[in-house]
């Protein structure tokens, strides 16, 4: 996707009050694709030890039927951008939502482990979409004294969709006697956990009939008075419209669709700008933070919870989630990007370095001792906690921003991709890990944290408060 709409003439940027309320519910509606990109990452928590059992396999078999949405996640997040400059960012995500309901049926009814995996893929590759046209739309349509909050949206709904997810599932093992394979709806309980994915799906699809397609790509295809339409819409009465669509006309004339082709320079493959938003893009996913959200529910139960406390322990780091995310959300335009990244780092650490301590000491009659036992609980709520207030929404927020127009696009997807592939790799290699030493592989994610703030202070250029044609 190419730029947002941007225009230094008076007006330009700055939604008006009475019409702010309708840009925070497209900035919400296109968020909608976190929310399922939440849920769907998030529900699979719950069938981990049923598909282990029905199935019958190890450790690494299961981390693969796990992890292998993530595959697909690579592979939607880095078409999605050349999709959307070439159909629209409103059909990608009816697409998106056709996929999502796809996946959720076909998850919930599998004849085999073989043809699970397969619908996990198809909704992986949902999720890769919305993972990268959520963010670059509502960039699009938000006034950048705004952009930062609104971006934000995503990261939001990613975190509800986990909280809900689990809550769901929660709320399903209770009903079935706290058994992931008792029945229920004539299903086990984990299957009707992957089929009620359907609901936010088809909502998803409804909301993109309610929000309107975004002006720059409006215009790319010849569709002006549309544009200026959608433009009056969003920042009120008192624009000069012609004077936006008109610095619109122009930005894209001294630019062009990006590239992979656009993104090689320098002497490693890709230009710099590149590196450090796979860099952020890494950092992310390596401090090990999925591993929260698709094993804890195992985790827990491996150190002696019983599997419905286990479910409880796992719907109170979501909830801790999205008090993270609103904290983010209250201060990313407020204090920067920066400072909330290095500040949630130094968090991430303390946490996992006490989880590592606490997984260190020996299980008695099944259970962690009583001391260790809830320094690993705390913890994990700890570490939670401030990767959400820090890097869940930075990261975001930056990748939608951070790359020059020419670019953006194709950096964008190329950073999307890289953090789906770092992603697959902490999630499919946590059960051997886990199952090798416990406490150091919480030891490797708290290094990754650490690192983590030596490559923020050196290579990340702070975006608040800069226009999108400023970047680069």
């Amino acid at each position: 996707m190419t730029s947002a709409a941007q225009a230094p003439q008076t007006g330009a940027g700055t939604a008006r009050p009475e019409r702010l309320g309708r840009v925070v519910f497209i900035a919400a509606a296109a968020a909608m694709g976190g929310f399922l990109f939440g849920y769907d990452s998030s529900v699979i928590n719950g069938a981990v030890e049923a598909v282990r059992d029905r199935y019958d396999i190890g450790p690494a078999a299961l981390a693969q039927v796990i992890a292998i949405a993530l595959i697909g996640c690579a592979v939607g997040a880095a078409t999605a951008g050349r999709m959307a400059d070439r159909i629209g960012r409103i059909r990608c995500m009816r697409i998106s939502a056709v996929l999502f309901t796809v996946s959720a049926v076909g998850s919930a009814l599998p004849f085999a482990l073989w043809d699970l995996a397969l619908w996990r893929v198809v909704g992986g590759f949902a999720i890769g979409m919305a993972s990268v046209i959520g963010p670059a739309y509502i960039a699009e349509v938000a006034p950048p004294a705004y952009r930062g909050r609104l971006g934000s949206f995503q990261q939001a709904a990613i975190v509800v969709g986990i909280a809900v997810s689990q809550l769901v599932n929660w709320g399903l093992l209770n009903a079935a006697g706290g058994d992931q394979r008792g029945r229920l709806l004539g299903l086990e309980a984990w299957q009707v956990m992957l089929g009620v994915m359907v609901v936010p799906a088809v909502l998803y699809g409804l909301l993109s009939f309610a929000i309107p397609e975004s002006p720059r790509f409006l215009i790319s295809v010849g569709r002006r008075e549309r544009a200026r339409e959608i433009l009056a819409e969003v920042e009120g009465p008192g624009t000069d419209l012609d004077a936006r669509v008109t610095g619109i006309e122009q930005a894209m004339r001294s630019e062009h669709r990006s590239t992979f082709g656009d993104l090689l320079g320098g002497g490693f493959l890709f230009r710099p700008i590149v590196w450090i938003g796979i860099g952020l893009s890494v950092f992310q996913q390596f401090v090990g933070i999925n591993v929260a959200f698709y094993y804890s529910s195992t985790l827990w139960q491996s150190v002696g919870v019983n599997p419905t406390d286990s479910f409880f322990y796992s719907f109170t780091t979501s909830i801790i989630n999205i008090v993270g995310t609103v904290i983010a959300m209250v201060f990313v335009d407020r204090i920067g990007r920066k400072p909330l990244a290095i500040i949630g780092s130094a968090g991430m650490v303390v946490g996992l370095a006490l989880e590592a301590w606490a997984f260190s000491y020996h299980l008695v009659d099944g259970r962690l001792p009583g001391t260790q036992g809830w320094v690993a609980l705390i913890a994990a709520h700890v570490f939670v906690l401030f990767f959400a207030l820090s890097w869940g929404v930075v990261v975001w927020v930056m990748l939608g921003e951070m790359f020059p127009n020419r670019i953006r696009a194709a950096a964008l997807g190329v950073a999307a991709s890289a953090q789906w592939i770092a992603n697959w790799a902490i999630t499919a290699s946590f059960p051997s890990l886990s199952d090798w030493n416990l406490s150091a592989t919480y030891v490797i994610y708290a290094v990754f944290a650490a690192l983590s703030v030596p490559f923020v202070l050196k290579f990340v250029t702070e975006t608040k408060g800069k226009a999108l044609e400023e970047m680069g």
